[in-house]
């Protein structure tokens, strides 16, 4: 029974029920209150953050009807250009929240993005498109590296890939939470505009809004934190401090040898596969249903929140399961092997006369794109630490993100010249299959065993 529902008991810290009894050691309750008052508002923010980078993939349903120019290959070539842009900022973001702390660099990200990516409503051409996109990038540029990096000043090693669970697990919770309400605002017509210029104004507005609340309630370190006790300060300071002092003795590493390192680059190469793969496959999911079944555009939001559904419980039992089992490597693998099947089969579904088995080969192929990230982010800080690590995390997250540049521009221009998804889809398999030699090859991350 203990074990019935890990989804929801074990993407906590456990403790224990006699603890109703015997009083949490001061770090234990240090570790609870972290959880209960970082993971809330970061999970929010990065919610927001993924709407308005991902929320293209359904505008862009009418926005052709305004707009005839903006074929395929224009919104896969624009949506990729968001990744370029992000690359620029990337490794800078993620040294500035290492040496500064996140609470200032993370609101002006947010203040920044939810700006630009209001700026999308107003754009008429291909080219002023790709500039908000590319200037989206830029805005939101070290969000995600830098919530590791950030991680890392707050939760010991055995709580961290429980704690970036509950950061990845906002994907999938964005693309379920949004899909309803953008489909609602797709029918808006006021002062001029239409519902696919409402969509971007209307999801910029919560991220200038929680950009100021960052900058008023986020502590960057145990020390800043008012609401810990001075007991519990030291506490959690202590454990990290032991846990750095352990990696840095064994692992002594500068910047510039980090990110000369072959784990590194192998990791970046990696990530640059999947990410081209699960982003190529979400900008184009809900095009290739309407191609495909020729469904309506309340039928497709519909569906489009199922992959997400499964992709949020897939990363929910990975990170608890990776923690629990102290193993990084196969809780990385076995996702992206699930998906890379799930998408390969997916082609062979689309001659049935339900879109059915569809939807499960694409329910499967998003859970593990997105499931395997939880063990994936806990590998860097296996070998590396401080400013090595966040250099080396920023450097990883940021070229990986060129993949989503790769995989949505090949997608839309493999549409556009052939008139069919299929051949991209195979494209993505391709990467998968690449990703996972890379992590298998590569050996970090196998279960730790107790001397």
């Amino acid at each position: 029974m203990r074990q019935s529902l890990p989804f929801v008991r074990e993407i906590i810290p456990r403790w224990p029920l006699s603890t109703v009894l015997t009083p949490l050691s001061p770090l234990d309750r240090a570790r609870r209150k972290a959880y209960w008052r970082l993971l809330p508002l970061v999970f929010i923010c990065y919610v927001v953050a993924y709407i308005d980078r991902s929320n293209v993939s359904i505008a862009k349903l009418t926005m052709a009807n305004s707009l005839p120019a903006f074929t395929n290959e224009v919104i896969g070539f624009g949506a990729g250009l968001f990744f370029v842009g992000y690359f620029l900022l990337e490794i800078p973001g993620s040294l500035i929240v290492e040496k500064f702390g996140a609470r200032r660099w993370i609101a002006r990200i947010m203040i920044t993005w939810g700006i630009m990516a209001a700026l999308t409503a107003v754009v008429k051409t291909p080219h002023q498109f790709y500039a908000v996109r590319f200037l989206l990038g830029l805005a939101e540029a070290g969000f995600f590296p830098g919530i590791i990096i950030y991680f890392t000043h707050w939760f010991p090693n055995r709580d961290r890939a429980r704690a970036l669970s509950c950061l990845i697990i906002a994907q999938p919770a964005a693309q379920i939470f949004s899909l309803k309400i953008t489909n609602e605002i797709m029918g808006w017509t006021a002062f001029g505009l239409e519902g696919w210029q409402w969509v971007y104004i209307f999801w910029g507005i919560p991220a200038v809004v929680l950009g100021i609340i960052v900058w008023l309630k986020l502590s960057d370190r145990p020390a800043d934190a008012h609401w810990l006790s001075i007991e519990e300060r030291t506490a959690l300071e202590d454990e990290l401090q032991k846990e750095k002092a352990e990696q840095v003795s064994s692992h002594r590493l500068s910047l510039k040898h980090a990110l000369c390192n072959p784990k590194v680059l192998l990791l970046t190469l990696a990530y640059f596969c999947a990410v081209s793969a699960s982003l190529g496959f979400e900008l184009f999911m809900p095009s290739i249903l309407q191609d495909w079944y020729k469904l309506n555009l309340n039928t497709i939001t519909w569906l489009a929140m199922l992959p997400p559904i499964l992709a949020l419980a897939g990363v929910v039992f990975i990170g608890w399961s990776s923690d629990r089992m102290h193993e990084r490597r196969w809780h990385a693998l076995v996702p992206v092997m699930l998906s890379l099947v799930a998408l390969a089969l997916a082609p062979l579904t689309r001659g049935t006369s339900s879109y059915t088995l569809t939807i499960i080969c694409f329910m499967i192929a998003a859970a593990g794109l997105k499931a395997y990230q939880p063990a994936f982010w806990s590998l860097p800080s296996l070998f590396l630490t401080g400013t090595a690590a966040a250099g080396s995390i920023g450097l990883i997250n940021s070229v990986g993100n060129l993949g989503a540049f790769y995989g949505q521009t090949l997608l839309g221009k493999m549409e556009t010249l052939s008139g069919s998804f299929v051949g991209g889809l195979y494209w993505l398999c391709g990467s998968m299959a690449v990703f996972i030699v890379i992590l298998f090859c590569l050996g970090l991350g196998n279960r730790e065993r107790k001397s």
